[in-house]
Order: structure tokens, then C-alpha cells, then sequence
């Protein structure tokens, strides 16, 4: 372990892909980290840099098992957070943090519900991350977490120093929040339906509707207070273009492996919150009806 000022005991709800690379980094930090899961497996591996790591982490799966941690992060996907409720029960208590780490808006929303008045910190990870297999993910492209400044955030910093990923301390969390929207909304979507990985965006028609995605979101997202325009259009589309075109997206390997898909709370929360504001999103609109048709037709036996 490389970690230097002691273990911490982290809980980490939901070993995906961001369940599985954020307990690596915890566990690179020397913290005590145990994984929350609904499906058993016997060990965590971590692919990176060219090897094969296997993550010292312990692995509950059931809550009763678990008692109250003061670091409980939630990775587990926007649409299984109610799923996450009873872990949450178990695990929050007098001191505890819980650091939100998903896609979309309205993190803390989320899990209010579950964690009482404990403190909550949104999160944002930006990281090319694949899970091939339950306790076996493989790291395509580094990263960073952003969460909004302030003494939580500085506290979650100061929790992943010496983990191997950046943590950025961001005073104007809603604009960060939303160029995070930004960077989903025409990738997921595009990859998930054209069953193609981020190289799609290689073709000029394809680049094209994705521009026309962000840009709506842009709209809207400006409604919400986030301080982003046309730059942040022609950066996100950069991005897509230039990524390792071998790299997927949440929303692609959800669709590959038969599970539910997370368009609700990113192109949903575009539309939705486009209609709050009275904000026309045509290309989001369908491409959400296209999504919700497509979920709606996987086999039973697999969700």
C-alpha cells in the first residue's frame, strides 16, 4: 500500500466500473475499504497501466452485515440508488459522509431519503473505466473527481491523497455539474444505440447530431445558472473526436450487458428540465423516446 496517514475504514456502495476504480484508488491511498455488493464475487482485479492488480478490499453483500462507516461512497448507477437504500441505513451514522458519485443531476436529492441528516457530497468522476466482468474492470483512460468546494470537499481530498486520481475542489459546482451533463449527453446515447464505441463520433453525420445534442443541453443548462456556451459545445465535441476510439461509455456496456440503462437521468434530466423552463429540445426528446423503447425491449430474464 502507498498510503501514509493511516487507514480510514471507506465504504463503497457498488463495484462497476466507478465502484471498482474508486475502492483501487482507496485502497492505492492504504485506506480500509469494503465493497457493498448484491452479486459475490471473490476478489477485485483492476486492470491498468499494463497489469493486473488485485485490490485489497473486503466484501460484504448484505447489509446486515455492516455497521456505520464515516466515508460511505455511492457508485452504484443513478437508477439503482433506491436499491442502495438499505446499505445506506446500515452503513450511515453520527459522522458519516456520504460522497454521491454518479451521472446527472440532483445527487444529494437522490439519496435524502436514505441517509437522514448526514452530510452529502456530490461527486463527478471523469474517467474512462470498462467492467468486463463481476470484480474484474478494466481502466481504459485516467481521470479526476470533482465535488464542489467547501469543508466536504476538502475533507474527501484530503481522504484521496496519495490514491493515484486527482480530486478538484470546484466553487461553482452547478457549472461543473452540468459540463459533466455536457460530456454524456451525445456519447452515451450515440454509443449505446449505434452499438459503437467512442470512434463513432469519427463520422462527420454522427458528430453532427451530437453537436446538436450538447447544444440543446447547453440551453438548458444555462436556465439552471451554469455559466457555459458555445466553447463548452466545441470542446465536448473535440473531446469525443480525439478520445481513444476504443473507449466506451456507461450507457454502451450497460446495453451490452443486458442491464438497464441510465438515459433517465441524463437525457431524461435535460428534458425534464427543459420543460421547467420552456426550453424546446427536439434531438433529445426523441433520441429519450428512442432509448426508452430500446430499454423497454430487453428480455425479462435479464433485468
Amino acid at each position: 500500500m502507498s498510503g501514509t496517514g493511516g487507514a480510514t475504514p471507506v465504504a463503497v456502495i457498488g463495484a462497476g466500473a466507478i465502484g471498482g476504480l474508486v475502492s483501487a484508488h482507496l485502497a492505492d491511498a492504504g485506506h480500509a475499504v469494503m465493497l457493498c455488493v448484491r452479486t459475490p464475487f471473490e476478489r477485485l482485479l483492476v486492470e491498468r497501466g499494463g497489469r493486473t492488480d488485485e485490490i485489497a478490499a473486503g466484501i460484504a453483500t448484505s447489509p446486515g452485515d455492516v455497521t456505520p462507516m464515516p466515508w460511505v461512497l455511492v457508485t452504484t448507477k443513478s437508477q439503482d440508488t433506491a436499491a442502495a437504500g438499505p446499505w445506506l441505513r446500515a452503513l450511515v451514522g453520527p459522522g458519516t459522509t456520504v460522497v454521491v458519485i454518479q451521472n446527472g443531476v440532483g445527487h444529494a436529492e437522490r439519496v435524502a431519503p436514505f441517509v437522514g441528516d448526514a452530510a452529502v457530497l456530490p461527486a463527478l468522476i471523469y474517467s474512462g473505466v470498462e467492467r468486463v466482468a463481476p470484480g474484474h474492470i478494466r481502466l481504459h483512460t485516467e481521470g479526476r473527481v470533482t465535488v464542489p468546494a467547501g469543508l466536504l470537499g476538502e475533507a474527501f481530498a484530503t481522504l484521496m491523497q496519495h490514491s493515484g486520481i486527482a480530486v478538484v475542489q470546484e466553487p461553482d459546482f452547478v457549472t461543473a455539474m452540468w459540463r459533466k451533463v455536457l460530456t454524456n449527453v451525445a456519447a452515451n446515447p450515440i454509443t449505446a444505440l449505434t452499438l459503437r464505441r467512442i470512434g463513432v463520433f469519427q463520422d462527420d453525420e454522427v458528430a453532427a447530431l451530437g453537436e446538436t445534442l450538447i447544444a440543446e443541453a447547453v440551453a438548458v443548462g444555462q436556465a439552471e445558472g451554469a455559466r457555459i456556451g458555445p466553447a463548452d459545445i466545441a470542446h465536448t465535441l473535440h473531446l469525443h473526436r480525439t478520445y481513444t476510439p476504443t473507449t466506451g461509455t456507461s450507457m454502451l456496456y450497460d446495453r451490452l450487458g443486458g442491464r438497464p440503462m441510465e438515459h433517465e437521468f441524463i437525457t431524461g434530466a435535460v428534458v425534464r428540465t427543459a420543460e421547467r423552463h420552456g426550453i424546446a429540445v427536439p434531438f433529445n426528446r426523441a433520441i429519450l423516446t428512442l432509448l426508452r423503447a430500446l430499454d423497454a425491449g430487453r428480455p425479462s430474464d435479464r433485468r
